[in-house]
């Protein structure tokens, strides 16, 4: 299928990668220029206007960093897609925002639907993502051969756009406070004097135990925080939950907690590194980051 990535940060960038293995033709746009061009060595075609990148697409992917940046590409490539174009809103923009894009879509007359990418860079890259989608079925249906070029697993949220966002928050919440616990685990076991491999040790095929928390916590216990899901994004997303378990009435305690300690790290210089360096938000002040 001819398919647009109107953004090639990271996860734009695997994706990418991802659909061009699978043999699609890919046409991408970064506001970048530079981001995009090892896209155009690996054979995609690397547009120099949003408008362009949509000119004859039949997918359009968006996967852009916030609202902003995803009405402002809205805005510009919206009537210059074909009418038939189905576009795939993956970015992770909260409950509010996808209703916003939901009303322009209705404006400019585009077929909308949703597809949440929860995984990181390296899934991105590797075409192992889970897409966690939402919109009619009929639509969600065309767009199947991209989802699962970039994907082992598609889970539809509902019918509904919206309903995948939702479930991406939920995702991610969970993300973000496995990240931390494993990350107060860690810095507590050390403070007390033991080695912090001994926690992942003890959890090791139990019924408390996550792969995850080896992942993250084996680049904690090494001070190794290249990026996978950058710490500042996650920020942006704790954002989102916490506007959204307002909105439903759900307590923000656990999650107050989170945007303090993801915060602390931030502004301690790990805005840009990997989410496990939230685990200098708890270390002793004075310990080394």
């Amino acid at each position: 299928m001819r398919v647009t990535v109107l953004g090639t940060g990271a996860m734009g960038a695997g994706v990418a990668g991802s659909l061009l293995r699978e043999g699609h033709d890919v046409t991408v746009w970064n506001r970048s220029a530079q981001r995009a061009q090892p896209l155009g060595e690996q054979g995609a075609t690397v547009a120099t206007s949003p408008a362009d990148a949509v000119a004859s697409a039949q997918v359009v992917l968006l996967t852009l960093f916030d609202i902003d940046a995803v009405l402002e590409v809205l805005g510009q490539a919206a009537d210059a897609a074909p009418e038939s174009a189905i576009w795939v809103q993956s970015s992770t923009i909260g409950l509010e925002g996808t209703e916003r894009v939901v009303r322009v879509a209705a404006e400019h007359g585009i077929t909308l639907v949703e597809a949440m990418m929860l995984g990181t860079k390296g899934p991105a890259e590797q075409g192992k993502l889970t897409m966690l989608a939402a919109g009619p079925e009929e639509f969600v249906d065309r767009v199947r051969p991209v989802l699962e070029a970039i994907s082992v697993k598609i889970v539809v949220a509902g019918d509904a756009v919206g309903a995948g966002t939702a479930l991406k928050l939920a995702a991610n919440a969970w993300i973000a406070s496995i990240t931390a616990a494993t990350a107060q685990s860690l810095t507590l076991t050390s403070a007390l004097g033991l080695d912090p491999d001994l926690f992942l040790q003890a959890i090791d095929g139990s019924a408390s135990d996550s792969q995850y928390a080896h992942t993250k916590g084996a680049a904690m216990i090494a001070d190794r925080f290249d990026p996978q899901f950058a710490l500042d994004g996650l920020r942006k997303d704790i954002g989102l939950m916490v506007d959204a378990a307002n909105e439903s009435g759900v307590s923000t305690t656990l999650l107050d907690a989170l945007v303090a300690v993801y915060g602390q790290a931030s502004a301690a210089g790990h805005g840009g590194d990997d989410i496990a360096a939230v685990v200098t938000g708890f270390r002793p002040q004075g310990a080394a980051d």
